[in-house]
């Protein structure tokens, strides 16, 4: 059986290609993506914690974070696809506010 710690070590090193990916890229599906890829290193170490407690609380809780990403997916290419089509383009630069 793997370590919990390789588990944790992994969703850290997950979550922080996340964080520099949002950070540094411009385009707005990769900060998109990026968002999903934080929230997935998250419910990776709820799964590693409730995997070395014997506990399901973890899984409930992933079970909650992935209906959240759900309605945040939906939410967020929603947006994507209005803000593309008013200013074509995709860069987070030229996107200064949410109006026409």
């Amino acid at each position: 059986m793997v370590p919990t710690n390789y588990y944790l070590v992994l969703s850290a090193i997950l979550f922080g290609l996340g964080v520099l990916a949002f950070i540094f890229k411009r385009n707005i599906i990769i900060i998109f993506l990026s968002i999903e890829l934080m929230l997935n290193a998250g419910n990776l170490a709820f799964v590693a914690f409730s995997q070395a407690m014997h506990k399901l609380d973890g899984q409930v809780f992933v079970l909650f974070v992935i209906v959240v990403a759900a309605a945040e997916a939906a939410v967020g290419l929603a947006i994507i696809i209005l803000t593309a089509r008013n200013r074509h383009s995709l860069n987070v630069e030229r996107v200064d506010l949410l109006k026409l």
